[in-house]
């Protein structure tokens, strides 16, 4: 166990206090290597051997990532057999079918709700800066959070991720969790939780660096067409998604002249994203944790956490949920995919479709409860 110190800030008071988290398995400054799955084609494989990234991992696991989630290779992409189709069906069924499962397994709890943006609540589009949510799976997050605590956990930077919600009620997780702060308003769940805000004591000290290190992209960069670099505060992405493939080498060379400098970040792969991170070990997962315990759900048995996600570093908090056993993960995924998360919806459209009946059925639990009160009250009356 690595304590962790976190600030919690009471506007109304001007109280702030250091509260100390727990955070199981967080020994900074340590790379997670991962085994990349097998690229095919020749020249691919030319290309994973010749090239190495500073932190000793081969570039293979984040060059196969690029063509993965490309445009071009998804078009491309065979459709699926009926026996994959039916084997990702059998293991990671869709959430909107087993709604009612679902929702007696979490009967008697709390549900807490964990949302990706990008790919879960917005469609993944060609500019990044225009990845708006539509008007009607904002109100769905709306209506989610007046019965549940609701947050927003996302790569982006928090104040970018804020800036296309606009839902002053949620919770929001930036820089993949680096960045937190709780809501401004309207927040009934837990007395006194207003402003919650988090940063990793380690992560500050790397907000220079990442400065330095967005800037030398742009300049590295802006000579590939369609490479588009974002600053997210504590991380660096470096959108591909409308870069030819025919440029794919000469991207992962400029970022790789950069990291070289830098050997206190790590690269990461997203969704047609690279991201450049601290090594700290931080991650979605974490930040989910840290929520929980923020809302004194740490160490109870009666929450039931729900993150719905798309992306692969929403495999850290599929993953921390399965090792609690509590509560599930839903994938946002069109084609079947190795994860951690127990459910699986396609779109973001099933994703606002299955959070609009969880406030139905939420709302139809306490319709029952209100009346089988009011019945116990009349005979109360009755009696008395």
């Amino acid at each position: 166990m690595t304590k962790q110190n976190v600030l919690v800030s009471d506007t109304k008071s001007g109280i702030s206090m250091a509260i100390t988290l727990a955070v199981r398995n967080s020994a900074l400054f340590t790379t997670a290597s991962q085994k990349p799955p097998a690229v095919p084609g020749t020249y691919m494989k030319k290309l994973l051997q010749n090239l190495e990234i500073n932190t000793g991992a081969k570039i293979n696991s984040w060059v196969d990532s690029m063509r993965a989630s490309s445009p071009t290779h998804l078009k491309s992409t065979p459709p699926l057999s009926s026996d994959d189709q039916s084997s990702s069906t059998l293991h990671h069924p869709s959430a909107l079918d087993m709604f009612e499962q679902i929702t007696n397994a979490s009967k008697g709890k709390q549900i807490v709700m964990f949302l990706d943006y990008d790919g879960t609540l917005s469609p993944i589009v060609e500019d990044p800066d225009r990845a708006f949510m539509s008007d009607a799976m904002r109100a769905a997050v709306r209506k989610l959070a007046r019965y549940f605590p609701t947050a927003i956990v996302s790569g982006r930077c928090r104040d970018k991720v804020y800036s296309f919600v606009r839902l002053a009620e949620l919770y929001y997780a930036g820089s993949h969790g680096m960045d937190i702060k709780g809501p401004s308003k309207g927040y009934k769940h837990k007395k006194g939780a207003q402003a919650v805000l988090f940063q990793p004591d380690a992560a500050n000290e790397f907000l220079p660096m990442i400065d330095e290190v967005y800037e030398a992209l742009l300049e590295k960069t802006k000579s590939t067409e369609g490479a588009k670099v974002e600053n997210n505060k504590f991380c660096v992405s470096v959108h591909f998604r409308c870069v030819d493939e025919k440029k794919w080498v000469e991207l992962a060379q400029q970022v790789k002249s950069v990291l070289k400098d830098y050997p206190k970040l790590r690269l990461t792969q997203g969704r047609k994203v690279l991201e450049i991170r601290p090594t700290i070990k931080w991650d979605k997962g974490k930040a989910l944790e840290f929520l929980l315990e923020s809302l004194g759900y740490a160490n109870r048995k009666d929450v039931f956490p729900v993150y719905i996600g798309d992306d692969r570093t929403d495999e850290d908090a599929f993953k921390v949920l399965k090792e609690r056993r509590q509560g599930f993960g839903i994938l946002v995924s069109k084609t079947p995919k190795e994860t951690s998360a127990s459910y699986s919806l396609k779109e973001p459209s099933e994703v606002k479709d299955f959070l609009q009946r969880l406030v139905q059925w939420k709302r139809l639990c306490l319709g029952r409860q209100s009346r089988v009160r009011r019945q116990l009250e009349d005979i109360n009356a009755i009696s008395g």
